[in-house]
């Protein structure tokens, strides 16, 4: 009964955490925008601007929550909910800290590329259920963008799981007291980078939005709390990618002197800023040149690291 307690507490606080830390990204990326850009971003609302996410979020609730009438009104409701149930459900299977995790799953890693598979279904059925012409060009760029950097995904995390010999993500992190695999993986984690850059539609790869083509992609027709949906599950997104790569490349919460959860964070806090200075800094590429560099440059790469991995185990014997 106390395991089954502590299970849910763990839920509830994951739940929480996560929910904080969507709210507060929207306001780290401003400020830390502001300041590689040498402005001053927000700093009206509150302290250091803190409260400008409240005032946000306000916003956003009491807003005219309008569903158009050429909509279809069960899918158009139900499509932004998508994206946040399943990216939070991929954090059920990641170890934050020793004996803090939702459920400890042997198949971890699998867990965490199938739910990031059923996250295309939210763009691409907020843009056909939308009716509008720019929210379906956008849906069905997201889905080719999403399906096509997916293919290579996996195969860059092949490498990690061959070095663990499991898909248990604690194993993985275990199998990396001796080492970080980004020692031996930097091709599968910059890959795997790419690819999450993609999955979670950010800069240079935000083209299913392409606010200079088509309005605003698939979300073109949202407005108010579905609106605000999409920014959560965006920020959840890149949340979890930073994550992975903390667990997968940069050994999790292990860690000297400070406690392993503060390890964790501070790790995952890096590669969130990562992602943040990826969008102050690289331009956006055109839609064929970002097809061609997932089918002809990385899935290659993918390939050819997993083959090397591969090779290199062989002969250590």
């Amino acid at each position: 009964m106390s395991n089954s307690l502590t299970h849910i507490l763990v839920s509830f606080a994951v739940l929480f955490t996560l929910l904080a830390v969507g709210g507060m990204l929207i306001w780290l990326e401003r400020r830390l925008l502001a300041l590689w850009q040498d402005r001053y971003g927000p700093n009206r609302v509150g302290p250091f601007g803190l409260l400008q996410v409240v005032a946000d979020m306000i916003k956003v609730l009491f807003k005219e929550d309008w569903v158009p009438p050429f909509a279809n009104k069960p899918v158009f409701i139900m499509a932004p909910a998508i994206i946040v149930t399943v990216t939070l459900m991929s954090f059920a299977v990641v170890p934050f800290a020793p004996g803090i995790q939702v459920v400890e799953l042997n198949m971890g890693l699998l867990f965490f590329l199938a739910m990031s598979s059923l996250g295309v279904y939210s763009v691409v059925l907020a843009g056909w259920a939308s009716g509008s012409k720019y929210s379906i060009l956008g849906g069905l760029r997201s889905s080719a963008q999403m399906l096509s950097y997916e293919a290579f995904m996996g195969l860059s995390l092949m490498g990690v799981v061959m070095l663990a010999g499991s898909f248990d993500l604690n194993r993985i992190i275990e199998a990396q007291r001796d080492g970080w695999f980004i020692r031996y993986q930097f091709v599968g984690f910059m890959l795997f980078l790419i690819a999450g850059t993609a999955e979670t539609n950010r800069l240079p790869f935000d083209l299913p939005e392409a606010e200079s083509e088509l309005v605003a992609g698939f979300h073109s027709e949202y407005s108010g709390l579905k609106f605000g949906l999409f920014f959560v599950g965006e920020y959840l997104g890149i949340t979890l990618i930073s994550s992975l790569i903390t667990v997968l490349f940069f050994g999790g919460w292990l860690g000297p002197w400070l406690p392993p959860l503060v390890w964790f964070t501070l790790k995952t806090f890096f590669f969130i800023c990562l992602f943040i200075l990826l969008r102050a800094s690289l331009p956006r590429p055109r839609y064929d040149q970002l097809m061609s560099f997932g089918w002809k440059v990385c899935l290659p790469l993918a390939v050819g690291n997993l083959l090397l991995t591969g090779a290199w185990i062989l002969m250590k014997g």
